[in-house]
């Protein structure tokens, strides 16, 4: 515990000293999608419908993560409104995707853990695996919405006039700038979590066939592609939202 509050001391200093106001602002966004977090869980325990409560969360952290990152209303509210769009679209995608692969619940190698525990508990695995994977991927959505939102902006700024079509067009190159380093973070990021679960397959000499049936392994995955997906279709929502604003303000103004 002493070493749970000491780092997160350390992280407040850090983000108080890069970031100013900026990172105080982000400091208090993770305690309340902490919050929001516990917030889905007790809801769940509640049997409230599982779908609506992690909309909802899920619409309460996007909200927070993006408005509390920057300052300019224009930016935050084209990058909230773009990563709300992502968010159903997942969502879409979520629901036959986990029904197919039929990863939810526990999975074999965790059958030592759970003897003589009760497990009829009364959650459906199949929603607890949807919460799970939306979310996996609501960091990399509000990230890249903000990325292309914030970017566009400022060479809107710098260049009034510039086309619809120069504006896609470098929405496109900002987006693949941003590609590489957000699906880096992502497949890193569940690499780094699953290291020991790989190891420990590495170990028990687990063929291909094994591998690629183990509920572990392919729900952690599922939710890296699905993450990925999610940021891929931010960068020409995004653009599309920011350019579609600035023709009809030329409009309004010609």
């Amino acid at each position: 515990m002493t070493t749970f509050v000491w780092l997160i001391i350390i992280l407040f200093l850090l983000m108080i000293l890069v970031a100013g106001k900026q990172g105080f602002k982000a400091f208090i966004g993770l305690i309340v999608n902490l919050a929001a977090i516990f917030l889905l869980i007790i809801l769940i325990n509640w049997q409230f419908n599982v779908y609506i409560v992690t909309v909802a969360i899920s619409f309460i952290i996007l909200a927070v993560s993006i408005y509390l990152s920057a300052d300019n209303q224009e930016v935050t509210n084209h990058a909230f409104v773009a990563s709300l769009i992502v968010l159903f679209a997942v969502v879409l995608l979520i629901i036959p995707i986990n029904y197919l692969a039929n990863v939810q619940g526990f999975s074999s190698e965790s059958s030592e853990e759970l003897e003589g525990l009760l497990l009829a508990v009364g959650l459906n695995f199949h929603r607890i695996a949807f919460i799970v994977t939306v979310i996996a991927s609501l960091g990399a959505i509000a990230e890249a919405s903000m990325a292309i939102s914030a970017d566009l902006h400022e060479l809107i700024e710098s260049t009034p006039d510039i086309t619809n079509a120069n504006l896609y067009k470098q929405g496109n190159i900002i987006g693949a700038q941003i590609i590489g380093t957000a699906l880096n973070t992502l497949f890193f990021g569940v690499l780094g979590e699953n290291l020991t679960l790989a190891i420990f397959y590495i170990r028990l000499h687990y063929s291909f066939a094994q591998l690629i049936n183990g509920k572990l392994l392919v729900a952690a995955i599922i939710d890296l592609f699905i993450a990925m997906i999610g940021v891929l279709l931010t960068i020409p929502v995004t653009t599309w939202i920011v350019a579609h604003v600035h023709a009809k303000k030329n409009k309004l103004q010609n």
